[in-house]
C-alpha cells in the first residue's frame, strides 16, 4: 500500500477541540481514582473517615465541577469558531 505523498495535516483549532474532547471523556475515570485514593491510604481496609478526609471530598469534588465547566466552555467556543468557518 502506497503511502501518502504529504503528511496529514490538522487544523490546529479542530486538533485542540478533539484533545479536549478526550480529556472531557476522561474526567469521570480521574475523578473516581482521586477518590478512592483515600481508601488506599487506609491500613488494613478500615474505613474510619476523618474530617480532612470529608474536606478531601468536596475539595475533589469541586475541582471536577470546575474542570468540567472549563472543558465545557472551551468546546463550546470551539463549536462557535466552526460554525464562522463554514
Amino acid at each position: 500500500m502506497p503511502r501518502p505523498a504529504s503528511p496529514l495535516f490538522l487544523a490546529r483549532a479542530s486538533y485542540r477541540r478533539r484533545r479536549l474532547r478526550d480529556a472531557a471523556r476522561l474526567l469521570p475515570i480521574v475523578g473516581l481514582l482521586l477518590w478512592l485514593l483515600p481508601i488506599l491510604w487506609m491500613p488494613g481496609g478500615k474505613i474510619n473517615l476523618t474530617a480532612a478526609d470529608i474536606i478531601y471530598f468536596f475539595t475533589i469534588w469541586l475541582a471536577l465541577i470546575v474542570v468540567a465547566s472549563a472543558f465545557a466552555r472551551g468546546l463550546r467556543v470551539g463549536d462557535r469558531g466552526e460554525e464562522e468557518e463554514d
